[in-house]
């Protein structure tokens, strides 16, 4: 267990990681950016090699901090000033003997979002590489790929109350208290809660209390405006001999845990209040994933709006490996192929076929009953690095769309996003186009083909007239009726403006 953070070391530590320039940008530029790739897949020799006979700070905290490998403690305090390697220990995240030996990795970690860019440093557990051998379960996951998508995910305008729903090492709410007030977080991890605590004084965020408990437990009869969780939701065989890896295993079967989040949450949003969450859905018994989805949501005792988005589906069997090579049990070695017949036996019997990953979104409705209702797939690569402006213009475009009826979104006036681009292709020899598609460069990154009244009705939305006046011209241009043209239209006009195509003036 860590021991409770002192804030003077940690504010002690803050400052000697700046003055050594302890940077993600340092750090890659030192390593070399493959050495550094290969970090996140177990692999710290790359990275040592480059380091090669540098004795500078960046370098021995690179070594000792980064890779997980021990130093001389002269070294350490040269490089640590202020701290030293005592005042590391006291913070539980080293051992001083003949050698400073590392209990923990701190990461620079840097981020961008509506208001800026910035860093922050990130503490969690030693991986694998360092530990030689399989994760304990109590590990402490640092910042991976997944929370780095909840993060850029995380809406950015301004909320009072917040939870972090599975904080572990604490990202998520950092993240959150860039544009929430007070964020509480929660776990049933006292270890990941320390590293909250830990990380929030390390890098000077105040605002932040920490609760111990599971899912909802702690935070019994309160509401908030904001909720975020990457929830323990990875699917594993509730059989003897199989870890339960408290950062990933919700103590579940199957995807219960996150329909039980779905479920549950209603009650704890305040009217207009947003949950974002990551997850995991069985195909199951012939029923798709999605719908499955779609089931909990109306199971939900509060009515909910909903925008769930699946950005991947694996079979059973290539989510079984996955998941025992994450564990540290990798192909050839002891175990292996047990641990995947454990999983795939837990799939069969639950007649399980697929399982989907993805994000949702749930809001409260202010007044009035749920009017977003939206479950789709997007399984290709995501265009921009922070999606939480995305998200918040889509809602807003949904929520002033949805309060005009045909005639109110004829009379408004849409511009075309500056991020979008078009596409025509000819078949060599004819003048018109076979397909026209449009891009966006950001938010999800859709493309959408279109037909040529919508493709010039998207050209011509520079602000300036309403979306009717432009379809009864396309109309008499192409020769077709406008009033059928018109009810063609309006509906993908709204289409266009809530997936970020068009912005409503």
């Amino acid at each position: 267990m860590l021991p409770d953070p002192d804030p003077d070391l940690c504010r002690s530590l803050a400052d000697d990681l700046r003055e050594a320039g302890f940077t993600a940008e340092a750090l890659r530029s030192a390593f070399g950016a493959a050495a550094d790739d290969a970090i996140a897949r177990g692999l710290r020799a790359p990275a040592d090699r480059a380091l090669g006979d540098r004795d500078d700070a960046l370098a021995g905290l690179a070594r000792l901090l980064v890779l997980g490998m021990p130093q001389a403690e002269a070294s350490v305090s040269r490089a640590l000033p202020r701290t030293g390697a005592a005042g590391l220990a006291a913070l539980g995240l080293v051992d001083v003997g003949d050698v400073v030996r590392p209990l923990a990795v701190v990461r620079p970690q840097s981020y961008a979002d509506a208001d800026g860019t910035g860093q922050w440093w990130i503490a969690s557990d030693l991986d694998e590489a360092a530990l030689g051998g399989p994760l304990p379960e109590d590990h402490v996951l640092g910042v991976g790929g997944a929370s780095l998508t909840l993060a850029s995910l995380q809406l950015p305008t301004p909320a009072e109350r917040g939870l972090d729903i599975g904080a572990g090492c604490g990202i998520q709410a950092l993240r959150a208290r860039r544009s929430v007030a007070h964020v509480t977080a929660t776990d049933i991890s006292a270890r990941a809660l320390a590293f909250t605590r830990l990380n929030a004084l390390l890098n000077g965020v105040d605002g932040v209390d920490t609760r111990l408990g599971s899912l909802f437990e702690p935070v019994a009869g309160e509401t908030f405006d904001r909720i975020v969780s990457n929830p323990p939701f990875v699917i594993t065989p509730r059989v003897a001999d199989i870890p339960a890896y408290e950062y990933r295993d919700g103590g579940m079967e199957g995807d219960d845990v996150v329909a039980a989040f779905v479920r549950g949450v209603g009650s704890h949003l305040a009217p207009g209040g947003v949950a974002q969450l990551l997850g995991n859905w069985e195909t199951r018994g012939g029923v798709d994933g999605i719908d499955r989805v779609r089931e909990w949501v109306a199971d939900s005792p509060v009515p909910l709006d909903a925008w769930v988005v699946e950005r991947e589906s694996l079979d059973p069997l290539s989510y079984a490996e996955l998941w025992v090579r994450d564990g540290g049990t990798l192909p050839g070695t002891p175990g292996f192929a047990r641990l995947v017949d454990a999983w795939l036996d837990d799939f069969a019997a639950r007649d399980v076929t697929a399982v989907g990953f993805g994000y949702l979104l749930l809001r409260r409705p202010l007044r009035d009953a749920p009017t977003l209702s939206r479950f789709e797939r997007l399984h290709q690569s995501l265009a921009g690095d922070s999606l939480g402006s995305h998200l918040a213009d889509a809602l807003a475009a949904h929520d002033r769309l949805v309060a005009l009826d045909d005639a109110g979104v004829a009379a408004s006036v849409f511009v075309v996003a500056p991020d979008v681009t078009e596409a025509r292709h000819h078949v060599p020899g004819h003048e018109d186009p076979t397909v026209i598609e449009l891009r966006q460069g950001g938010g999800f990154g859709r493309a959408l083909a279109v037909d040529p009244g919508l493709a010039a009705l998207v050209g011509a939305s520079d602000g300036d007239l309403p979306a009717g006046v432009l379809i009864d011209a396309i109309a008499e241009l192409l020769g077709v009726d406008a009033t059928a043209l018109r009810a063609d239209l309006i509906p993908r006009v709204r289409e266009l403006a809530f997936t970020g195509f068009l912005r409503l003036r």
